[in-house]
């Protein structure tokens, strides 16, 4: 499979240990509202093996504290103007609106670091 023409966005996300739950909660509903509206992939990831000598750490890239997980995720597109057709019917879907509007939100968005990445080099067993 070529992807080498697949378009991905990129989240890296400081969530407080105690938020772990909710943030869970509402990535499987993101995913799944993404997936419904075309995305190709994706992925939540929580940091497990993040002090690697001689490298900057992910919490500190993340700019995490001791309280904090680090979430890794990630979502792959057909291309960035397919990205920007799933991300207006993403935040056009009613599910969408109610977790943004949530009271008590499981991280802090002013937080969270995020990009669009064009696929530099794609190997894949599919």
């Amino acid at each position: 499979m070529d992807n080498t023409g697949k378009y991905v966005d990129g989240f890296l996300i400081p969530v407080p240990k105690d938020r772990i739950g909710r943030y869970r909660e509402i990535a499987s509903l993101a995913g799944q509202v993404w997936m419904e509206h075309g995305a190709l992939q994706y992925y939540e990831c929580i940091g497990d093996d993040l002090e690697i000598k001689d490298m900057v750490p992910f919490p500190r890239a993340a700019g995490a504290g001791a309280e904090d997980a680090v979430i890794f995720s990630w979502i792959v597109y057909e291309s960035r103007a397919h990205r920007d057709e799933v991300n207006a019917a993403v935040m056009a879907d009613p599910r969408m609106k109610s977790m943004m509007n949530d009271d008590a939100p499981p991280f802090d968005c002013k937080r969270m670091a995020y990009g669009g990445f064009r696929t530099l080099v794609v190997l894949d067993k599919n």
